[in-house]
């Protein structure tokens, strides 16, 4: 004989059946409340975030071009200059001018005054001193240029104007350079010098050729001009030298001979 349906058993399955179509009453809620959270963002941000979005890749794309051009005309930069250069070679003056004045402003600031100064030497060569003058002294005067290259261009400026420029603003433009250690010491040495015995002064004009004529490191022709002027001005440019030999010499004196036999 059946036994009929535990009450208890009815209303354990009464409770599941409720819990569960609870649980899917609120995932539905929450779905529901995740779609309205992002209707409502998207309507309040989603305008500024894709226009974020689409500056962003305007602005990476962007960079690409510049990236891309900026090499293009490097290279287009550098075989002008390549150009120029054998012009030069080939004594081609006119040729290798030309190309160095169309790069002008086309290259960084290094570029740019290694093409003034190319540009310079050719005016020289051409006896165009005024414009080699012109344009070293642009070279000197750019604070945009590295200073190797400006304290080149002022003592190229300065040496090819000299016979134009007062001596009093040939010391002040290469007195900071005429210092011993100072790579451009003996070249810009010699034109302070100078200027210094145009303005009468051997008084200070001598202890520089000194100077100059004892620095080793400098070259023989230099030196030896240096040691000239300077014995003329009554300075002995050999001192050290002297000094050197007769201490080695006392040296050697000094020192014991073989021990006889």
């Amino acid at each position: 004989m059946a036994l009929p349906p535990s009450a208890n058993g009815d209303s354990e399955k009464s409770v599941q059946r409720k819990a569960a179509q609870q649980d899917v009453f609120l995932r539905e809620v929450d779905d529901a409340l995740r779609h309205d959270q992002m209707e409502g963002f998207f309507k309040r941000y989603g305008v500024p975030v894709l226009a974020a979005l689409v500056i962003g890749l305007l602005a990476f794309g962007g960079y690409l071009y510049w990236q891309h051009r900026s090499r293009a005309q490097a290279e287009e930069h550098a075989e002008k200059f390549v150009q120029a250069l054998d012009d030069l070679d080939a004594n081609n003056l006119k040729a290798a001018d030309e190309k160095l004045a169309a790069l002008a402003g086309q290259g960084g600031p290094g570029a740019d005054a290694a093409a003034r100064l190319m540009r310079a030497g050719i005016a020289l060569e051409q006896q165009r001193t005024a414009e080699a003058v012109k344009l070293y002294g642009e070279v000197a005067q750019d604070s945009a240029v590295p200073q190797p290259l400006r304290d080149l261009a002022t003592v190229r400026e300065v040496t090819a104007g000299f016979d134009t420029i007062p001596p009093q603003a040939v010391i002040d433009r290469l007195k900071p350079l005429a210092v011993k250690g100072n790579p451009w010491f003996g070249l810009a040495g010699e034109l302070v010098g100078i200027a210094y015995l145009k303005q009468g002064k051997q008084n200070l004009a001598g202890p520089l050729f000194a100077q100059i004529a004892r620095d080793e490191t400098l070259p023989d022709s230099l030196r030896s001009r240096a040691r000239q002027l300077a014995g003329i001005l009554g300075q002995d440019a050999l001192d050290d030298v002297v000094e050197e030999k007769s201490a080695s010499g006392e040296n050697a004196a000094a020192a014991p001979g073989p021990a006889a036999e």
